[in-house]
């Protein structure tokens, strides 16, 4: 795959979880919560999830051509590409409380949520090209 194909899919599969974790955000937000604080922490935690689930079964197939099967495998490069997650989360999670935070609307919240996203999916293409996906990455490489 060339370059800037790589980075056409790579963009769009991070537009579309971007997509599909803000409006888990907004479903949740929406739900009559006690306080405005476990609403907003419950929102983050349910997109980021959903983000996720969608990053991961996209990347897999599409980005790094990862066609192994079976649940052990899933399990497995699911844990690894969760935790290579784990910092660029926190890249996303500062990103986005700051800005709520700071400005204290939904638009700029979610504005520190792509910002963050956006700096969390660069980062993360690198640590699961090489922890993650090493295997079929180097796979294609070699075809």
């Amino acid at each position: 795959m060339s370059r800037g194909t790589l980075i056409l899919r790579y963009s769009t599969f991070a537009v579309v979880a971007v997509l599909v974790n803000l409006a888990t955000q907004r479903a949740v937000l929406a739900l009559p919560w006690g306080s405005e604080g476990t609403a907003l922490a419950l929102a983050i935690a349910a997109g980021t999830l959903t983000g996720l689930v969608v990053k991961y079964l996209l990347d897999k197939r599409w980005i790094f051509f990862d066609m192994e099967g079976g649940l052990a495998n899933h399990g497995r490069k699911f844990a690894l590409y969760t935790a290579m997650g784990v910092v660029t989360t926190c890249i996303f999670w500062g990103s986005e409380t700051l800005f709520w935070l700071i400005w204290r609307t939904d638009m700029m919240r979610e504005a520190g949520a792509v910002l963050g996203l956006t700096v969390g999916y660069v980062t993360k293409y690198q640590l699961d090209k090489r922890f993650v996906f090493a295997t079929g990455v180097r796979a294609e490489a070699a075809e």
